[in-house]
């Protein structure tokens, strides 16, 4: 075979693995390389060539990389604390949800989970990383796949198989223990030396470089706020006997959704409820800020607290930010010249506190409106005046930023996060990230707003991370309270309308890889119709159909 690499050619015998021709190369990449590209197809460096052809590497700093190495680095910590335990001392080991640069994992056992079983834990998975123990990959018939997972007593994998429209599933094998991992893997352990174990909250934490920094350890910094909110939200999926993607298809097909899906938005309404009974309840709150990252459904939010502080007689008034958007002339330019709307400096921060504060004082205002049309701001006789009823209900990326609101007393403020925290895994071992829940409503609203192609936003969405990162997220843990958006139901409501969208991204074409991961992603999930969703759920901020102007 004649495989191309950084245009030079080279004869490879049959039988040739990609980590083989890998190794050859590694000299000439800043990081470790995880996986391969050929023919417009991922192949992981355990799988042999089949072709000639031109070969491209994936690092772990690149993102595809990346996940790989996080879904390896799990794979070895389950395996690790089954050596430790001992598998019949483990009724349940679960991947629950993301804490900044690790991984929280809990784990149902007749034995004690402390700091020296922790310990025990580390010290066998550095020895795995010495070991360099291979991780094999088998194409299974789904019915073998089922019994390796009934025999290892994984009740939520086999239950998630029931549903899957394919013949064959791919099984992974270290040292004799099986898992099934929705993604790429590292061909062996010595892939992932790079990691280090906390105990967290009656668990473990599994905590992974960066892919800005793929070979260092990120700084552990505890988001309490966010985490509380996803605890709560994973008691809410356990109340609705919800766990997983299984359970879900399993409700859909034979359950009764109707009831399943008011008990969820009920459950949001009732938290709605409380936050305006605690702005309530704190004399002299007259600012309501709240910020979160894209794809929150901070609109929806936004309409029904108002509705909430209604009823405490309390008269809101909705502000969007963005009315105070700098004219397009004045608007600062990132490092490729294009307009940073997302940066702070993109707003006219002394003119919202000079108008904020003399509505505070009780004088009257005329607000402006910012017109994305001519990119300029206006004045359209928009006066108000706040009355002793009054409260102003203000909504924008900067708003938990003090920056934003410098000249406005603390106790005039209240300030709310809200984020789509997903709390559904595919199952155990296999989490549904927050980020991806997010993409996923923004594919769906830009196409139904703005008709936008997926392609358009998964190329941006980068660059909207980014955004999220410098400018929203180091300011959760400062808000007053933090809402969880997210709704257990909602993946299998988003499939039919995002699937269609992602189908349209070409081989070739740089969003390629993502639409077809997120595809994978849509199909362990059994789609459900849209018509039981009720018109003020956030869902349909993103699907159509609210009844507020979303």
């Amino acid at each position: 075979m004649i495989i191309t690499v950084n245009g030079v050619n080279k004869e490879y015998a049959e039988g040739t693995t990609y980590e083989q021709i890998a190794l050859e190369h590694q000299k000439d990449y800043d990081h470790v390389i995880a996986l391969a590209e050929q023919d417009h197809k991922i192949y992981e460096l355990m799988k042999k060539v089949k072709s000639d052809g031109e070969v491209k590497f994936l690092t772990i700093a690149d993102k595809i990389g990346h996940q790989a190495y996080v879904r390896t680095a799990t794979m070895m910590m389950i395996k690790a604390v089954r050596d430790v335990l001992g598998a019949e001392h483990i009724e349940k080991l679960k991947v629950e949800f993301s804490v900044g640069p690790g991984l929280f994992c809990t784990i149902k056992s007749d034995i004690k989970i402390d700091r020296p079983f922790i310990e025990k834990v580390a010290t066998r998975m550095h020895e795995m990383v010495e070991e360099k123990l291979p991780i094999k990959k088998m194409a299974c018939p789904l019915a073998d796949a089922v019994k390796i997972f009934e025999e290892q007593n994984d009740p939520d994998k086999v239950l998630l198989f029931k549903y899957r429209r394919y013949s064959r599933i791919n099984v992974y094998e270290l040292d004799g223990y099986y898992d099934y991992f929705y993604g790429y893997m590292l061909p062996n352990t010595s892939y992932v030396p790079y990691f280090d174990l906390i105990s967290y909250r009656e668990g473990i934490l599994l905590v992974l470089p960066s892919r800005t920094n793929p070979e260092k350890i990120t700084e552990f910094a505890s988001r309490e706020k966010v985490v509380t909110q996803m605890m709560i939200s994973t008691n809410w999926g356990n109340r609705l006997g919800i766990d997983n993607v299984g359970d879900l298809n399993e409700q859909i097909c034979t359950g009764d959704m109707a009831s399943m899906i008011l008990v969820q938005e009920a459950l949001q309404e009732r938290r709605i409820g409380e936050l305006a009974e605690n702005i309530y309840n704190r004399r002299g709150v007259k600012f309501v800020m709240i910020a979160g990252p894209s794809s929150s459904g901070k609109t929806t939010f936004a309409n029904r607290l108002s509705i909430q502080l209604r009823t405490y007689g309390l008269k809101p008034h909705l502000i969007s930010l963005d009315n105070y958007f700098l004219n397009r002339t004045e608007t600062p330019r990132d490092e490729n010249g294009n307009y940073n709307f997302e940066c702070l400096e993109a707003i006219d921060v002394e003119q919202f506190n000079k108008d904020m504060t003399a509505l505070l004082k009780g004088e009257k205002v005329e607000l402006p409106t910012f017109n994305f049309l001519t990119g300029e701001r206006e004045m359209n006789g928009d006066y108000m005046k706040l009355n002793e009823e009054d409260i102003l209900v203000i909504e924008g990326i900067h708003g938990l930023n003090e920056k934003m609101s410098y000249a406005l007393p603390a106790k005039s403020k209240y300030r709310i996060y809200i984020s789509a925290l997903a709390s559904l895994n595919v199952d155990s071992h296999n989490r549904i990230r927050t980020t991806d829940a997010r993409l996923l409503r923004r594919i769906v609203r830009d196409a139904r707003t703005r008709g936008a192609t997926a392609r358009h936003t998964i190329a941006m969405w980068e660059s909207v991370r980014r955004g999220e990162e410098e400018y929203i997220f180091p300011f959760q843990e400062s808000a007053d309270e933090v809402f969880n958006s997210a709704q257990i139901y909602e993946i299998a409501v988003i499939k039919p309308y995002a699937e269609r969208l992602l189908f349209d991204i070409e081989k070739g074409e740089p969003e390629y890889y993502e639409a077809k991961r997120l595809i994978k992603l849509l199909d362990y999930v059994v789609g459900m119709d849209s018509t039981l969703i009720p018109m003020n759920s956030i869902c349909r901020e993103f699907i159509g159909g609210s009844c507020f102007k979303v």
